[in-house]
């Protein structure tokens, strides 16, 4: 463990947030102001059609000057924010297939730089893109903002920000994993048993922080708007073939939008507990181990080294006592909880105004192309029942 922790540390994982970028850069050398420029007035370029015709203008930048890790995450969180809106335009229909070569040469070097895919994701408009109002307040949504902003007013903002806050409210548990395991390795069954009641506390408060999204985040906003932004070109109608990216490939390519699925903590936490999405061998399972490819390098090789770490829900289940067994399903019913709410977000933010959106369409099928699927790709209500239903598997029966 302790050499997972220091690839972290070379990553630039903070001690508090962990796998959060810590104060994210806001400015990036002057060279690059069209760049920022753009990113910053994203909602009012597109609402008046010349998104486009800024982008197409811009010069073949070099990427040699962007020195230093944060710079390049806030080089690539702009790029990302430039191409998702040069891609679907005004969010009416009218799509580019190819991206100019002046955005995709060199969003595709920082990409490759950084060992990310060429689309924005999880790890740049929620964990690298958030500021502090007051440097010295406190992590609130009252007190953060986004660095860039799509259309559909604050719906972007509460949507970015209350994942960063879930995530954050969650992260103190993986920094009990070492606990974890050091309390395995000595047989330690009180100091295991007080540490998984650590992690079920601090899933609790991130139930809490999740359920604070709809006072933000508006519904038809969301669907009509937001979500149009941050959907991906793989296993979308809308772009059968992918993107090209002009200059870089002859081929389109691609890539899976963002989605909570690419946030590290909880696949961690999953593996720490011994949910084994694996074992059901479906496509949820699948798009799970493909989401792996979309976390920071860093967040990857933790979650290698996890798996090959000891096994808690073995260690409970082959020497644990009634007290360790509850507070370890504890732990996982606080995961099927979240995972819950998450289907009850999911329902009232995709699919519930997908229906309304079939109706007023007078669509007698199913609603199709993105009106039912997660900005990743999937059909998202079937993907999250089974994370849900296999992590619910994962409950011992208590002695």
């Amino acid at each position: 463990m302790e050499g997972c922790w220091k690839i972290l540390e070379e990553h630039h994982i903070d001690e508090d947030l962990v796998f959060a970028l810590p104060q994210p850069l806001e400015e990036l050398p002057h060279k690059y102001d069209a760049w920022i420029h753009i990113a910053k007035n994203l909602p009012e370029l597109i609402g008046n059609g010349q998104l486009r015709g800024e982008v197409e203008k811009l010069p073949e930048l070099s990427i040699d000057d962007l020195q230093g890790h944060k710079s390049q995450r806030l080089a690539r969180l702009v790029l990302g924010y430039i191409t998702m809106a040069y891609v679907w335009g005004q969010g009416d229909g009218d799509i580019r297939k190819v991206l100019p070569r002046n955005i995709a040469v060199p969003y595709c070097g920082l990409s490759e730089k950084l060992g990310l895919p060429p689309i924005l994701l999880y790890a740049d408009c929620v964990l690298a893109n958030w500021k502090k109002k007051d440097p010295s307040g406190p992590m609130t949504y009252e007190n953060m903002d986004i660095l860039f902003s799509f259309p559909g007013g604050d719906c972007g903002k509460g949507f970015f920000l209350f994942s960063l806050l879930v995530e954050i409210a969650a992260s103190p548990a993986i920094k009990e994993i070492p606990n974890v395991f050091n309390a395995i390795k000595r047989q330690d069954q009180e100091s295991l048993k007080d540490t998984l009641l650590k992690i079920q506390q601090c899933l609790r408060k991130a139930r809490k922080v999740f359920e604070k999204i709809p006072e933000h985040v508006d519904p038809k906003l969301f669907f009509n708007v937001l979500r149009i932004y941050l959907s991906g070109w793989e296993n979308n109608p809308q772009l059968p073939e992918g993107l090209l990216y002009e200059g870089v490939w002859d081929t389109p390519k691609q890539y899976a939008g963002g989605s909570a699925a690419q946030s590290s903590i909880f696949q961690c936490l999953d593996v720490l507990l011994g949910t084994d999405h694996r074992a059901t061998g479906g496509s949820a399972a699948k798009f799970l181990e493909e989401m792996r490819l979309y976390m920071p390098p860093a967040h990857r090789d933790f979650l290698r080294s996890l798996e090959s770490g000891p096994s808690l829900r073995e260690f409970v289940i082959s020497q644990g006592g009634s007290n360790l067994q509850k507070a370890y399903n504890s732990c996982v019913l606080n995961m099927v909880s979240l995972r819950d709410y998450h289907l009850k977000i999911v329902r009232e933010y995709i699919l519930d105004p997908a229906s309304q959106k079939a109706k007023e369409d007078n669509k007698l099928e199913k609603p199709e192309d993105l009106e039912n699927r997660g900005t990743g790709g999937t059909d998202v209500k079937d993907f999250l029942q089974t994370v849900r239903n296999t992590t619910k598997k994962s409950l011992l029966k208590e002695i």
